[in-house]
């Protein structure tokens, strides 16, 4: 993904432009690269063409920092084979040999995923947990290490499923231009995000709880922001109302398949960072967003050892929910969601600028 961006990103200009700085958010940025780089040239050959290495998660948001996970998946697109197993062993042990640690206990990633049920399963009882997560996360937040060739095939039929069939977006009267279908899926996988929270909430009997709640509040809700904006995109990425009218007066789902691309290929933080740089007058809405965003990940990346001997992560980690309210640790990064949650609401719950409008008729009903 990092490859793919311009050499000034929309993030670095609005940076410029709003007067602010968020080296935490560069600095995440490089490590990722680097941690990329290091991947390639580990995995790079355990990929083909029916294969990709897919990572999602920090390192596919460009937000990695030392206490990161790499989330991985062998994604197949084709004949599958008994030595695909042998291969997806292989990754894992060349990641426990560079001393990166391997995806979290829910057993989503860290294994092989076929691109049939990607494609074909997209609601109904065989749209697993498992597989609208991989699915949503393959379209909103995700990298490949070697050979990108099964990945851009699948994900270019999911998205062709989501378009060509919906109807509204092609034969629809209203104002607006969102595929409604891929929207809603997003919007689900958002909810199914906070659900499941209070899932592991129970199953883990509070364990986490700290950090994984100030993830909901804020990286969880990035990924459902990013995705609302790329759909969203299919009505304002154009030039004037003619052109737009023009455009969708055919049935291209091709066409809007490329302009999604162009979109979903850069990191969350960018893919909204584009969207708000042409919106001048929610340049102070939009630093309050960053600047709380990269505090956030100055949080994560901290790794001086407090008083106790532990990180901020894994002070966080480890801190019973008991002492949420007590303890400082805990309340700044509620300070910090709260200001990045207010940000949000001036700028999508606003009918004064388009993003807003369009979040009001469609994030809801």
């Amino acid at each position: 993904m990092a490859e793919k961006l311009s050499e000034i990103s929309a993030l670095d200009l609005l940076e410029a432009r709003t007067k602010a700085s968020w080296p935490n958010i560069r600095s995440a940025r490089s490590q990722s690269g680097v941690t990329k780089k290091l991947l390639e040239d580990t995995l790079g050959g355990f990929t083909s063409s029916d294969s990709s290495i897919v990572v999602v998660g920090s390192l596919a948001r460009q937000e990695f920092t030392s206490g990161s996970d790499v989330d991985w998946t062998l994604l197949l697109d084709g004949i599958s084979h008994p030595e695909h197993l042998k291969v997806a062993q292989e990754i894992r042990k060349s990641l426990k040999d560079l001393d990166i640690r391997q995806p979290g206990r829910e057993g989503v990633f860290g294994t092989i995923a076929s691109g049939h049920d990607l494609i074909h399963h997209i609601g109904g009882q065989d749209d697993t947990n498992a597989n609208t997560t991989l699915r949503i996360l393959l379209l909103l937040e995700s990298d490949t290490i070697g050979h990108p060739d099964a990945y851009e095939r699948v994900l270019r039929n999911v998205l062709w499923r989501y378009l060509d069939e919906d109807r509204g977006l092609w034969l629809g009267s209203g104002e607006y231009k969102v595929p409604r279908f891929l929207f809603n899926d997003v919007a689900r996988y958002w909810r199914t995000m906070t659900v499941d929270f209070a899932y592991k909430q129970r199953n883990r009997q509070n364990e986490g709880f700290a950090i994984r709640n100030l993830k909901l509040r804020m990286s969880r809700k990035l990924l459902f922001l990013a995705g609302m904006v790329a759909c969203f995109e299919c009505h304002c990425g154009f030039a004037s109302k003619e052109e737009r009218q023009e455009f969708y007066s055919l049935k291209q789902v091709q066409a809007v398949i490329e302009r999604l691309r162009l979109v979903l290929m850069k990191p969350p933080l960018e893919i909204l960072a584009s969207a708000l740089l042409r919106n001048p007058n929610l340049d102070l809405q939009s630093k309050q967003l960053f600047d709380s965003y990269d505090e956030f990940l100055g949080m994560l990346a901290d790794d001086t050892p407090s008083c106790g001997g532990q990180t901020i992560r894994e002070h966080l980690d480890k801190l019973p929910v008991e002492r949420l309210g007590s303890d400082e640790t805990a309340s700044r990064g509620r300070d910090i969601s709260h200001r990045y949650r207010d940000a949000i609401g001036a700028i999508f719950l606003s009918d004064k600028n388009e993003l807003g409008r369009m979040t009001i008729e469609y994030g809801v009903f």
